[in-house]
């Protein structure tokens, strides 16, 4: 989805209805910063604020997805290009959060590997040391690479604003977290909360 020009569309529809940000925003019961967040190209909006959005507007949601008005003799053209684009853009989630999991569990496996070989296998010290000092490396290759690929799987929906976002690695890394929740920083209306991992819009 080209957010710069959904973005673009949302702020010329918002202007021919005479609103302001803040008045589209009360209209469906969210923040203003919101608004300018997608305006601005930032981010799009959820699923469930689509329909109120689209009739607040005046659009279709394929218009909406599309950024642009469209004429019947595209419309259902342009309905099955935003249908594949959202299918290959939860396909491509779904890969690397099957990824995401297999990477950490073969560092799991790895990682085990080389300790319980360093502690019960009869070697010299420095071979001892040089094993652990590998598993350590593999741990932290592992970690890192199974988050970086869990950032880029799905979203994070906001428990106070609802928007989804995908956060930076720092904050994913420093964000407290249990299996299907991670407490980061809505970058849309600035709370902290335990943000919902989604996978699909």
């Amino acid at each position: 989805m080209d957010q710069i020009k959904i973005g673009r569309f949302i702020a010329q529809r918002r202007k021919a209805q005479n609103l302001t940000q803040r008045q589209l925003a009360d209209a469906l019961s969210i923040s203003d910063k919101t608004v300018s967040k997608w305006e601005t190209g930032k981010g799009l909006p959820e699923v469930s604020l689509m329909l109120p959005l689209c009739d607040t507007l005046q659009i279709t949601v394929n218009e909406l997805l599309s950024g642009a008005r469209v004429s019947a003799a595209d419309y259902q053209k342009n309905a099955e290009e935003n249908m594949m684009r959202l299918m290959k853009e939860n396909q491509e989630n779904k890969k690397n959060m099957a990824l995401s999991v297999i990477c950490g569990g073969i560092t799991i496996i790895a990682v085990c590997a080389l300790v319980i070989i360093a502690a019960y296998i009869d070697l010299p010290t420095i071979a001892r040391i040089a094993l652990l000092v590998l598993a350590a490396a593999v741990a932290a290759a592992g970690v890192g690479t199974a988050a970086l690929l869990d950032v880029k799987a799905g979203y994070y929906e906001c428990p106070h604003c609802k928007t989804l976002f995908v956060p930076t690695i720092g904050a994913y890394v420093k964000g407290y977290h249990t299996f299907t929740k991670r407490r980061l920083t809505c970058p849309t209306c600035g709370k902290t909360g335990m943000c919902r991992h989604r996978i699909v819009k």
